[in-house]
């Protein structure tokens, strides 16, 4: 077989998984804002858990909600109380997985003392299936 089919069968794979490998690839960058400014947050400015992890989870919502807006999910608004509704619909959603995240890191780090970046992984990984869902299923659903 030579090498442009191989292409072509890579092309057509992604083109078959385009939205679930761009939220991967998405949801991996937004991972690490979160990660990252936890990290930032809790070690550098020295936050308790709790304060470091909302802010990193917020900084990392607003990232999520432009890219799975442009490039995952390519929503098209028409008007800005269409944009306006998108956008409550998103944070809604991201509130309800942050819930999660914050009673997964309270209960793992908080009360029980286990390693804070491990469990703020597994937070994620959490978060992330729940995000898919209802980024598909209600705020960027194909009408």
């Amino acid at each position: 077989m030579a090498i442009k089919d191989y292409i072509k069968k890579i092309y057509l794979l992604y083109m078959k998984y385009k939205e679930i490998i761009l939220y991967l690839v998405f949801g991996g960058l937004t991972t690490l804002v979160n990660i990252v400014g936890y990290i930032l947050l809790s070690r550098w400015l020295r936050m308790d858990t709790m304060p470091a992890n909302g802010i990193a989870l917020a900084l990392s919502i607003l990232f999520a909600y432009v890219t799975n807006k442009i490039f995952v999910f390519e929503s098209r608004t028409d008007s800005l109380s269409a944009a306006v509704r998108e956008f409550c619909s998103f944070i809604a959603c991201r509130l309800v997985t942050m819930a999660v995240d914050m009673l997964i890191m309270y209960v793992t780090v908080d009360i029980f003392g286990w390693f804070d970046v491990a469990m703020k992984l597994l937070a994620n990984i959490i978060v992330i299936a729940l995000n898919f869902v209802f980024s598909k299923l209600i705020i960027f659903k194909k009408s």
